[in-house]
């Protein structure tokens, strides 16, 4: 997997949670959200590594997560995200309503649908949205 595949799977999970969305299917749809975010951060902590170089011990292990903040920390954009919220509100909101999403949501079936269409705009926002961000840094 390579960072090009980690863009494809992020824009794919965007439209497979909203393809969700409109079947009522509110739980799946807010996990494929967060997950999109992950595959994001994952694609701008990949331009950390380079070919013929070995790759800080740290960064390797905390790839392999699910949570978002620790993926923040690797990912070379947390002082610019930091910085867009200073300078953005909207977008500072979004960001702390998506923040603590993790993958244990996906056993979660008290999903609303409020709480699905929320993380929805929240991340694809396009002037305010997580992901609409994050592709500017990836």
């Amino acid at each position: 997997m390579d960072r090009a595949d980690l863009h494809i799977l992020a824009e794919m999970r965007v439209a497979d949670a909203e393809a969700l969305l409109r079947q009522g299917r509110w739980a799946a749809a807010y996990y494929l959200l967060g997950y999109a975010v992950e595959c994001a951060l994952k694609a701008c902590a990949s331009k950390q590594f380079r070919e013929h170089e070995v790759p800080d011990k740290t960064i390797v292990r905390d790839f392999y997560t699910h949570r978002l903040d620790q993926l923040l920390n690797i990912s070379g954009v947390k002082s610019a995200l930091e910085a867009q919220a200073k300078k953005d509100q909207r977008f500072e909101l979004n960001w702390n309503a998506i923040r603590d999403w993790n993958e244990t949501s996906r056993y979660d079936h008290s999903t609303t649908e409020a709480m699905a269409r929320d993380m929805l705009e929240a991340i694809v926002d396009p002037s305010s949205g997580v992901l609409s961000w994050l592709r500017t840094q990836w």
